[in-house]
C-alpha cells in the first residue's frame, strides 16, 4: 500500500503555516480542520493552510507538499490510531470509537490519492465554492525518472534552447474532490 509523508525542500512551509509538520511525519489532506470555521474569514497563516496545506497526524502541523510511500499495514494502524487521538484530544470527537471511524475515512482518502509510484509529490489547492470545501490535488515526479529533490538547481544556459538538462517537474496527474 502507499501512504502520504510529509517533505520539506526548503523552509518555507515554517514561515508559511503557524506550525510546519515535520519532514517525514504521515499526513492527510487535513480539510477537516476547518469544517467549523468560515473559510472566507481565514486570514494569514490560517489562510494558507486551508489554501495549499497537508496535516502532518503527530504535530498537527502543515506541509505545502507530500510524498506517496510504501506503507505497511502496521503503519497504516499506527496513523488511524494517532490521528483518532488527535480528533479527540482537539477536535472534539465524542468518543473513540467516532475518531477511529473517521480516521479511517481521512487515511483512506490520503490513500487514494496515491495512485502515482512512489516518490512522486503531491500539492493541493483549496477552495470554498458554494457552501463545499473543493480540493485540487497536483502530482508531479522529475522529469527523465526519480532523482534526489531539491528545492531549486541551477544551470547554466546557452543559446535559446527550451529544453534543459537538470531537475524539472512534470505535473503528471490533477485530480479534483468535493467534499461536504
Amino acid at each position: 500500500m502507499k501512504l502520504l509523508r510529509t517533505i520539506r525542500l526548503d523552509l518555507s512551509d515554517t514561515f508559511v503555516f503557524e506550525k510546519a509538520a515535520e519532514p517525514g511525519e504521515w499526513a492527510v489532506p487535513g480539510a477537516f480542520v476547518f469544517w467549523n470555521r468560515d473559510a472566507a474569514s481565514l486570514e494569514g497563516k490560517a489562510r494558507s493552510a486551508f489554501r495549499s496545506g497537508f496535516l502532518g497526524i503527530s504535530t498537527l502541523g502543515w506541509s505545502t507538499l507530500v510524498q506517496i510511500v510504501e506503507a505497511s499495514e502496521n503503519d497504516r494502524r499506527g496513523m488511524v490510531d494517532t490521528l483518532a487521538k488527535q480528533l479527540v484530544a482537539n477536535f472534539g470527537a465524542p468518543t473513540i470509537d467516532d475518531a477511529v471511524a473517521a480516521a479511517k475515512e481521512e487515511i483512506a482518502f490520503a490513500e487514494s490519492l496515491c495512485t502515482q509510484p512512489q516518490d512522486t509529490l503531491v500539492a493541493v489547492h483549496r477552495t470554498f465554492e458554494d457552501g463545499a470545501v473543493r480540493e485540487s490535488f497536483r502530482t508531479l515526479r522529475p522529469r527523465n525518472g526519480p532523482k534526489p529533490l531539491r528545492a531549486f538547481s541551477f544551470l547554466e544556459v546557452e543559446g535559446g534552447d527550451d529544453e534543459q538538462p537538470g531537475e524539472s517537474f512534470d505535473i503528471v496527474g490533477l485530480a479534483e474532490r468535493e467534499r461536504k
